[in-house]
């Protein structure tokens, strides 16, 4: 049976009615109305019903990043970190179970692929946090959240939820926050809300969600726009894709608790038209230093644009995760991504999935360094793990060829 096919009969949107008797006051529950209507049709989109769902559960993910944001630096705020030293917060299960939650409502039969699993949550005693803003962002009903019924949704994209096998699956793929570090650094550091759905070993559709986008009010690739004239700076973005239908960004709605109505300002993304390696602007890893990529044979790295030689080329600094990247390579803001595999690092699917399809429906590219495509299904177990050989490369396109050839050659 065509998973998809099976959810059909459920509502993407759903406007609720609170009881009277509800046992939450009415001014904490959080009433989900339809996001701003996607740029593109259903009719030229098959998954439009998937995408509505995407948008809007990554929306109110946003919400909660912010909310928890606030309580860090508080008094009674939270900062923990997981076993291998990766701070994380409530709000990384705090997303991964609202997504879960409200993804299993409308399409049941899908299951989900995400970083987080409940063990950390409950050793330490943060069940309660996380159900605390889990209840505040989710659908509203008649019956309360339970602890039983978050930790349960956590664990719903958990590590050994579900075996696939080699056969082909339907999936989605979450990652609750990328760049976790840039969650707790400060408001100059992006972090991503990414959610992808797989069909098959096809990403169909791909959600971001930057609550602290600072360049949201240009595009240097736009050149179809919807709706509003601009997006105001520092106001978020959220960038969606489907496939065969493009990339879109629009500002996030009013993250700050206000509930006010954001136009249908869709704006068309497209990566920069650079042709010429040396005048790209590149992105790599966090973790990563230029030295370590094969260009660095070639050019050295500068971090001042109005200052770049002939024998140089421009690193811009990002901070933090893969996602971000990605978004910057498919707004146009960056040229090319460049990841290398190292032995000791594992390769996440949900660190790339989303990223991958908004870039390729930009016009972009992405493969490992050897110019395949990037296999989502070589963990055949889990589906959780990347085997890109040698590292993944993502540009606009126009110079992937050039730059793999740098790579070969070296």
């Amino acid at each position: 049976m065509n998973l998809l096919q099976s959810s059909s009969q459920f509502s993407t949107v759903r406007f609720l009615y609170l009881h009277p008797s509800s046992p939450t006051p009415l001014r904490t529950r959080f009433l989900p109305v339809r996001s701003s209507l996607l740029p593109f049709t259903n009719q030229n989109a098959k998954y439009h019903r998937e995408l509505e769902a995407a948008v809007d559960v990554v929306e109110r993910a946003c919400r909660i990043c912010v909310d928890v944001k606030k309580s860090l630096y508080s008094s009674e705020g939270r900062i923990v970190e997981k076993n291998d030293n990766t701070p994380v917060t409530v709000a990384d299960f705090g997303v991964q179970a609202l997504v879960s939650l409200e993804l299993s409502k409308v399409f049941p039969s899908i299951p989900l692929v995400a970083e987080e699993d409940s063990d950390f949550v409950r050793s330490n005693n943060l069940v309660d946090s996380v159900v605390s803003v889990v209840t505040d962002k989710a659908s509203s009903n008649d019956k309360p959240l339970t602890n039983a019924d978050v930790l349960e949704a956590i664990d719903r994209g958990g590590k050994n939820a579900i075996v696939y096998g080699t056969r082909p699956a339907t999936y989605w793929v979450l990652d609750p926050i990328d760049g976790t570090k840039g969650f707790l650094k400060g408001s100059e550091a992006l972090y991503v809300v990414g959610l992808a759905l797989v069909v098959e070993g096809d990403i169909v559709l791909g959600v971001m969600g930057c609550p602290n986008w600072k360049e949201a009010s240009s595009y240097n690739s736009t050149i179809d726009v919807q709706g509003s004239e601009s997006v105001p700076p520092r106001s978020g973005i959220l960038m969606v894709a489907h496939v065969g239908c493009g990339t879109w960004a629009r500002q996030l709605s009013d993250l700050m608790g206000v509930s006010a109505k954001v136009p249908n300002g869709w704006t068309r993304c497209f990566v920069d038209g650079c042709h010429l390696v040396p005048k790209a602007r590149f992105c790599i890893s966090d973790s990563q230093t230029w030295e370590s990529v094969p260009l660095s044979a070639f050019f050295s790295a500068t971090s001042e644009a109005d200052g770049v030689s002939d024998k140089e080329i421009l690193l811009l600094p990002t901070c933090c995760g893969s996602l971000c990247k990605y978004l910057m390579v498919a707004s146009g803001r960056a040229s090319v991504f460049i990841l290398r595999a190292r032995a000791q690092t594992i390769i996440k699917a949900w660190d790339h999935a989303v990223g991958i399809i908004c870039v390729h429906e930009a016009g972009g590219k992405v493969t490992d360094w050897k110019g395949s495509d990037i296999d989502l299904a070589a963990d055949q177990v889990e589906r959780r793990i990347l085997f890109p050989s040698m590292g993944v490369l993502v540009t606009n396109g126009t110079i992937h060829n050039q730059i793999l050839e740098m790579i070969s050659s070296t």
